[in-house]
């Protein structure tokens, strides 16, 4: 389907913003020493962007803007970061901005090599590369055939002047100089691939890294092997050396081991077991320093201190978000600046909005968490409790006791969780008796009082539980409430109701206190899941036919239906103001419904199915996880900060593909830049003078032209000076300039005619104004627009002198007096600037009180418009009765 020039081809409602919990990829991280502010960074690689953290307080320093795919290679030097993605790579200044970017490789690029002024690149079919950074021209290429020699490491090996040093898949290795284009010597290798390529502190001596999990110390300049060291963890993935005073040699395995070399001992010194939970992409010993830095791809960016009597290292720092994808996330509190989310890697935590120095971890449930202490248990896997599938947060009494309770996989009991304490809780949540082999909790909810945690069970059992004690606090039903599995459980904001949802298709109201079921409702499809907005009252329920329904939980009756979705509805979640309930389905839509029209507003695609979706208390973000992602990412709301048409979708409407934010807020920029451009769905309402010909309209003129205008003998009095001016005692001499731009003095007047009078010429006082033309005008064509016009501009001096000069004494006539009551007649008939109307007639009203009677022309008119205003009161004061008496029984009545 293709779309108009008007169509959107995005959200209307909600704008990337930038994604939380991401840290570290499997793409190993680059150290870098600042000279200027004598610190070390280092910067780790976040899909299509890098990160710089400072590493005295791994503080984020900087994001790097977004590259148009996800980052394949980095290396860095002491002024640029290189990052290559696809068969290009981008060079980086400042840490944030590209600078220079190198195109020429026809595969994808795997090798990075700063070189001074040169960079150097390899790419998968074994093509070398050596560029010009600034001027980003090829200073050399060096083709080589992949089945003899596949390029898997470089080095340029210290004071080895234009020289690299190349390792293969076959096994063998070559000394290059790129200067002459010349092979200095080829190595025969251990007929095993070359994985990784390491430095030594001393000259002249490498470090190889094999695929067998060999460490080779080899001296390069006479071909002879040092020392060989053996890992029985699978291939070296990194190698790194202490430049502290101590001969240790650190290497990553695929496993996520470390293991510690004594150079001088020749033998292992230590392990450092399960550094990561992935393997080593990185490992990097900083200078003379006794630190380790490691990243890997569970998303997780350690710092290691060696100050340990047997040389083992300790964890010193570390930035971690969940290494697996997520599985439920919530805000929690009030203020909008927590998110809570639980992954398949077992772990609860918590990511702030607002800094990352806030992020905390929960860390992972664990079945006796007293033996483990009590043991002194290093490896918890066997006592790890299975992921969290659901939970339920309240803040009201996190500080007395425990405020979170989750389910977990496959499990019968369910675990609380202390979010102040940062720690599982000391209470498991399970019904006494009943056998746990194919039993699990399948829903869970906590009162808004934070006392009462109501967990459902796949065998139709809904149980109440004390939340201080963890003591059963009884069940709802006889045996059990429902005859199918439990879906979704709620409970109102006055712990009056709860409201439990069941596989079978029946919605059951039940008293909260006495357990009593109230009310049942049938479903036309089997629900999947429920929630509940406790101020509104709104319960919404996506069903397994992909549609959703929406319940009044006062009349117990459904009030909404949507239906639009392709997909399992995996999540909702509901605006704070209750206006809009937003679905994220696997059709990989998120689509937002408006209430009170029952009509989709919003819709757009994503390239990964969104399996949570959960809007901020406070209405400014929508937070968001994804199928194989491990981060949780902020839509900003575009409502509050521009104005968005909410217009109702058709329903053939194709929404289109929106890319998930980065960890930068670069859309941000673009967003602000086509807000200010006029959009063409936006409707342009232009207010109409007059609503309704029948509805009194008021003028938009300020109080101040037309309230006062029969005080102003007070005002004047009031404003009257207390003493006449006095002259000062020497004035001062002003020479007469002629205005304008150029300063120039003005000519002193000439009397040309001696015999001129000076008695004043009574005919120009006597000079009709504008106004009683128009006036005059109006008696022959009934048009009074232009003298109300000329009325509106005056202020109200000027409007009583107009007034004054109306009457025969002051130059007007009769006639001109009934064309101003014909004037007011009109602005009545036609019900516009009802309010100057009644200002202008009172004034004229109190100039002219004793010449009217005396007129019989007037007095005609003024019967006619007496009239006319009594019948405009009326309907006036009868529409004011009214709202005052509805007023008073809304403010008076029990409700």
């Amino acid at each position: 389907m293709e779309r108009g020039p008007g169509e959107r081809t995005a959200s209307a409602l909600f704008a990337g913003f930038r994604a939380l919990g991401l840290f570290s990829s499997d793409i190993p991280h680059a150290v870098r020493f600042s000279a200027l502010k004598r610190r070390f960074y280092v910067t780790t690689c976040v899909g299509k962007s890098f990160h710089t953290y400072d590493v005295q307080k791994l503080s984020l320093v900087a994001v790097s803007n977004s590259l148009p795919q996800d980052i394949c290679c980095m290396a860095a030097d002491g002024r640029l970061v290189f990052a290559a993605y696809g068969n290009v790579f981008s060079a980086f200044a400042r840490n944030k901005e590209v600078v220079h970017t190198f195109k020429g490789h026809k595969a994808e690029i795997h090798l990075l090599q700063p070189f001074g002024d040169h960079v150097i690149s390899v790419d998968t079919d074994s093509v070398l590369i050596i560029w010009h950074i600034y001027s980003e021209e090829e200073y050399l290429q060096l083709p080589f055939d992949k089945s003899v020699f596949k390029i898997s490491a470089i080095l340029h090996p210290s004071t080895y002047l234009n020289k690299i040093l190349l390792g293969s898949e076959q096994g063998s290795l070559q000394l290059w100089n790129v200067k002459s284009n010349k092979l200095l010597y080829t190595f025969a290798g251990w007929k095993v691939g070359v994985t990784a390529l390491q430095q030594a502190p001393a000259v002249d001596v490498v470090a190889v890294g094999l695929m067998s999990g060999q460490v080779i110390i080899h001296n390069i300049k006479f071909d002879e092997t040092l020392m060989k060291f053996r890992q029985d963890w699978g291939p070296i993935t990194s190698i790194s050396f202490r430049t502290d005073g101590h001969p240790v040699m650190a290497a990553g395995s695929p496993c996520g081991h470390i293991g510690l070399w004594d150079l001088e001992d020749k033998k292992l010194i230590n392990q450092m077991r399960n550094a990561h939970s992935t393997a080593i992409a990185g490992l990097t010993f900083l200078h003379r320093e006794p630190l380790l830095v490691t990243n890997g791809a569970d998303n997780a960016l350690r710092i290691w201190i060696f100050d340990g009597p047997a040389g083992e290292g300790r964890l010193l720092r570390f930035r971690m978000g969940h290494s697996a994808p997520l599985t439920r996330i919530r805000y929690y509190g009030q203020n909008g600046q927590q998110i809570l989310s639980a992954s398949q890697d077992g772990t609860l935590q918590s990511f702030s909005t607002v800094h990352e120095k806030f992020n905390k971890s929960l860390g992972h449930g664990l079945i006796n968490k007293k033996r483990v202490k009590r043991k002194g248990l290093q490896n918890t896997m066997s006592v790890r409790l299975p992921p969290v599938t659901e939970f339920a947060a309240e803040e009201a009494r996190e500080s007395d006791w425990d405020g979170i309770v989750a389910c977990h996989q496959g499990k019968l009991s369910c675990s609380t969780w202390n979010y102040q304490r940062s720690t599982i809780g000391a209470h498991f949540l399970r019904p006494a008796g009943l056998k746990t082999d194919s039993t699990t909790a399948t829903a869970v909810d906590i009162t808004s009082c934070g006392n009462f945690a109501v967990i459902g069970l796949s065998s139709g059992a809904v149980d109440v539980y004390n939340m201080q004690s963890g003591i059963h606090r009884g069940s709802f039903g006889r045996d059990q409430a429902h005859k199918g599995s439990v879906r979704g459980v709620a409970v109102d904001g006055l712990n009056q109701l709860t409201i439990t949802a069941g596989s079978e298709g029946v919605l059951k109201f039940w008293n909260f206190k006495n357990k009593v079921l109230i009310h049942s409702v049938s479903l036309d499809s089997s629900p999947n899941l429920m929630l509940l907005h406790r101020d509104s009252g709104i319960l919404g329920l996506a069903l397994d036919d992909f549609s959703i329904s929406v319940l009044d939980i006062e009349t117990r009756k459904i009030v909404r239906e949507f239906s639009g979705h392709q997909g399992q509805i995996n999540d909702m979640t509901f605006s704070p103001d209750g206006r809009w309930l937003i679905s994220a389905s696997m059709d990989c839509s998120i689509r937002t419904w408006d209430l009170p029209s029952g009509c989709l507003i919003d819709s757009f695609l994503l390239d990964s199915a969104p399996l949570n979706v959960t809007m901020s208390p406070t209405g400014d973000f929508l937070a968001t996880s994804h199928v194989d992602h491990l981060g949780v990412y902020l839509w900003s709301n575009i409502s509050l900060y521009s104005v968005v048409s909410l217009r109702p979708l058709p329903t053939d409407y194709v929404p289109s593909v929106v890319m998930l934010p980065g960890t930068c807020q670069t859309q941000d920029v673009e967003l602000s830049e086509e807000t200010v451009e006029p959009s063409e769905e936006m409707i342009e309402y232009d207010s109409p003078e007059q609503l309704n010909e029948q509805l009194v309209t008021l003028s938009l003129l300020p109080e101040s032209r037309w309230k006062n205008l029969l005080n102003l003998d007070v005002i004047k009095k009031k404003n009257k000076p207390k003493e006449p001016p006095k002259v000062p005692k020497s004035a001062p001499f002003f020479i007469p300039t002629i205005p304008g731009l150029v300063p120039r003095y003005a000519a002193p007047e000439q009397n040309n005619d001696p015999q001129q009078s000076k008695v004043v010429n009574l005919g120009i006082l006597a000079q009709k104004s504008d106004f009683c033309l128009k006036l005059e005008e109006g008696l022959v064509n009934n048009k009074y627009e232009a003298a109300v016009n000329l009325l509106k501009e005056l202020g109200p001096s000027g409007i009583e002198t107009e007034l004054r000069s109306l009457s025969p004494d002051c130059g007007g006539s009769v006639g001109i007096m009934k064309s101003f009551l014909k004037m007011i007649g009109t602005m009545l008939d036609r019900k516009r600037d009802f309010e100057l109307a009644q200002a202008y007639l009172a004034l004229f009203l109190k100039l002219h009180l004793k010449m009217l009677p005396s007129e019989p022309v007037l007095l005609e008119e003024m019967t006619k418009l007496s009239s006319q205003l009594e019948e405009n009161w009326i309907h006036l004061q009868l529409l004011f009765n009214q709202s005052l008496c509805v007023l008073n029984y809304i403010k008076s009545a029990l409700l």
